[in-house]
């Protein structure tokens, strides 16, 4: 694929995540997508078979950025609390977007379900990558592995609750709580 070609693709991309996180999968339609991106509509196949198959590029962005956050993180510091607290603070730099309008990847998660269950399974992987890597650290800090798998999802599952309840009542203090409280079960690990 050219430069222009792969350009085109990740402008369509952008703009599928952009209003699947917006509007929802199912209310999002390939002219929405083609016209958001500036692209012309017959041009979309040229580069995507379905709608199904820019869900899964959308999945594929949402995991191969997890994963460069991850790394980066890893290479930037050595301590494994460290690294823990490090995550919570990248996860809690877009808190104002996450209180307008939720988690982009918990909402491709159950919106991609029953259109395209392989881009819903593949969104997942970004919370079993979250997950890992919490509990992976969390061991080095000499938790037992079921604990530390335990303690890794507790902090998942305070993040996407505190997300939810944020937007919900479209209260920020919501989530500054809940990133808190996550920061806490590092700490006193």
């Amino acid at each position: 694929m050219s430069k222009r070609g792969a350009m085109r693709r990740r402008q369509l991309l952008a703009a599928a995540a952009n209003r699947f996180w917006q509007y929802g999968y199912g209310s999002t339609s390939l002219a929405d997508i083609a016209g958001d991106a500036e692209v012309p509509l017959g041009n979309v196949y040229y580069y995507f078979r379905s709608k199904q198959d820019i869900a899964s590029g959308v999945a594929d962005i949402f995991v191969a950025e997890t994963q460069t956050m991850l790394s980066e993180i890893a290479d930037a510091e050595p301590d494994p609390r460290r690294r823990v607290l490090a995550l919570i603070r990248r996860l809690s730099e877009s808190n104002r977007s996450r209180v307008e309008r939720g988690c982009p990847i918990a909402l491709a998660v159950r919106d991609f379900r029953a259109g395209a269950p392989a881009a819903s399974k593949r969104a997942a992987e970004a919370f079993d990558l979250l997950i890992g890597f919490i509990g992976r650290e969390l061991q080095r800090t000499g938790a037992r592995p079921s604990t530390a798998l335990a303690r890794a999802r507790e902090i998942i599952v305070e993040w996407q609750g505190g997300i939810s309840l944020a937007h919900a009542l479209g209260d920020a203090t919501v989530l500054a709580e809940s990133f808190r409280r996550a920061e806490q079960r590092v700490i006193s690990q």
